[in-house]
């Protein structure tokens, strides 16, 4: 089954604008890094060193590179645990595409980039609510059209309400 989502990423941006885009250095310790994800409720981080998106750091990372190896968090930098190869998206890609690289890449996070400044981060919760919103303002207009709310009615004439 093969289902296309209409829609950008940058419309998912768009109700995230008032989130700020929580990042860390690259020379950051783990604990600093952790800390953040804590306080700010999100389970990755961008790395940035001079403006520039050099890796991403999440909880994963956390867990497969520090905790399973016995690592110590406050030794340890982000730059020894984060992501190198950053998978990114732009403001113009399709929610569907986010989607695939997600599933396909198995990744729960994607920085957004325009150019090479970073203007978000999509996460696999921002895209399923996204697919949610969309899903019901789709069956809220299909209802509408159908019940005979809509201005051309389920017979297809302009019919008003009342």
């Amino acid at each position: 089954m093969n289902i296309e989502i209409s829609g950008k990423v940058s419309s998912i941006l768009a109700h995230k604008a008032t989130s700020p885009i929580w990042s860390i250095g690259p020379n950051a310790m783990v604990s600093d890094a952790i800390r953040l994800m804590d306080e700010k409720n999100v389970g990755a981080l961008p790395v940035v060193d001079s403006k520039t998106l050099v890796g991403i750091v999440s909880e994963r990372d956390y867990i497969r590179k520090v905790i399973v190896k016995g690592r110590s968090s406050k030794d340890t930098l982000v730059s020894d645990i984060m992501t190198n190869q950053v998978l990114t998206v732009n403001p113009s890609d399709s929610v569907t595409e986010c989607m695939r690289i997600m599933t396909e890449r198995r990744v729960r996070h994607l920085p957004v980039l325009e150019g090479t400044k970073l203007v978000g981060i999509l996460s696999m919760r921002d895209v399923v609510n996204w697919l949610m919103s969309a899903q019901k303002a789709t069956i809220d207009n299909l209802l509408l059209d159908y019940h005979g709310l809509s201005p051309f009615g389920k017979f297809g004439r302009l019919s008003l309400p009342g």
